[in-house]
């Protein structure tokens, strides 16, 4: 699959739209402001900052307070004024002394506490009862501890799901970015299948993944791409090492790249000579699986009825203590966000949704397998994302 020229983006517009939609959840929860918390943590930190103020967050944290009326205020680190300004689509960006290294020295940068802020800007108020806070499990200790200094005698909700069920559907925009990013991991596995092959190393085949990724537009990768062969395979997650691929056996591949913010999912295993009939077995069993969940993936449902459809096929085969986790996620700026379709989860699939549907198969004698997929749910079906073939032979 060959790159195009056409990239596409969230227009700078949807940001004011978006902070409507965090303000109107804020209405509905009786909030009367709202933090929001976000750092360069893999998978999961970046992702309020991302979408709410498309502030791709580097090195230190940052928070987005939210009022219930006007424009969001950003706290950065001493080093991210000007970058948030340049990258970011909020643009009152405040320097928050709390965010400040203990052994660095800012002379010419002006900053202020929390508690001045809050102050100036009439945060602080006896106005202020009720406070949702997300990305609350990031914060350090000491940063929690500052805004309980800051607002004393409020009530803190946390609102991490609330938050996500805000973004859970997705604008034109998001599904077109979303939809190049499906397209760009479909480059990833190319090369991957391009570079496979008896006495090449793991890391190989994820440098060539990774290289024609960045090539096609990616910014880098929601999880670290998964290329575990043989034994490797055998846990759920892993990383690439420098163990040499050898005849007759399974390489398993987990591809996840993020574009503009926004990431997709494909996984798959690949077949090196003769596996064995357990593995080839294993991999019939969650191709069915994956094409049945397809098959009852619709709005208006709840997400765990489909992923109970893949868990029978599964548990039917006999494989069934084999499928460690939920097979059914949303995907956006987090590579697997809430809401998450488990058998616990009450939680309704809904038109513009992006589904990954992940059957696993982990810590079997054999090694492991994931068969993972990304839908896009419609008021009138189901569009899939990627037209990867379900059996890769080299």
């Amino acid at each position: 699959m060959k790159n195009t020229e056409h990239n596409p983006t969230i227009p700078r517009g949807e940001y004011p739209v978006r902070w409507r939609k965090v303000q109107a959840m804020m209405a509905d929860l009786e909030l009367d402001f709202l933090v929001a918390y976000a750092d360069d943590r893999a998978v999961f930190g970046p992702a309020h900052a991302r979408w709410m103020a498309n502030f791709p967050v580097h090195f230190e944290p940052v928070c987005v307070l939210f009022a219930r009326e006007g424009k969001p205020v950003m706290l950065v680190g001493p080093e991210s004024d000007e970058y948030a300004l340049l990258a970011g689509e909020i643009s009152d960006v405040r320097i928050l002394k709390e965010f400040t290294h203990p052994d660095e020295d800012y002379p010419f940068t002006s900053m202020q506490s929390l508690a001045e802020i809050m102050a100036e800007n009439h945060f602080g108020t006896k106005t202020v009862r009720r406070v949702g806070i997300g990305g609350r499990g990031l914060m350090s200790a000491d940063l929690l501890a500052a805004f309980h200094g800051a607002m004393l005698e409020v009530e803190w909700i946390d609102v991490e799901s609330a938050l996500c069920d805000v973004r859970a559907q997705k604008s034109p925009a998001e599904i077109a970015v979303i939809q190049h990013t499906y397209a760009i991991a479909q480059i990833g596995l190319q090369a991957a299948l391009d570079t496979i092959g008896v006495g090449v190393n793991e890391r190989q085949v994820a440098a060539e993944i990774e290289g024609a990724m960045r090539r096609a537009g990616a910014e880098g990768t929601g999880i670290d791409t998964i290329v575990a062969s043989g034994p490797n395979s055998r846990p759920i997650l892993a990383r690439s090492t420098f163990r040499k691929i050898e005849a007759d056996e399974l390489v398993l591949l987990t591809i996840t790249p993020r574009y503009e913010g926004y990431h997709a999912a494909i996984g798959r295993p690949v077949l090196l000579g003769n596996v064995g009939g357990v593995i080839e077995r294993a991999l019939d069993v969650a191709i069915l699986a994956q094409e049945a969940c397809f098959a009852g993936l619709k709005a208006g449902i709840e997400g765990r009825e489909v992923e109970a459809i893949g868990r029978a096929i599964v548990e039917k085969a006999g494989l069934g203590d084999y499928f460690l986790y939920s097979g059914l996620h949303s995907l956006g700026v987090i590579e697997f966000e809430p809401p998450i379709f488990g058998p616990s989860s009450t939680a309704i699939i809904k038109e513009n949704m992006i589904i990954s549907v992940d059957i696993p198969m982990f810590n079997a004698p054999w090694g492991g397998l994931r068969v993972e997929d990304g839908y896009l749910i419609k008021g009138d079906g189901v569009e899939k994302l990627n037209t990867t073939p379900y059996v890769l032979r080299r």
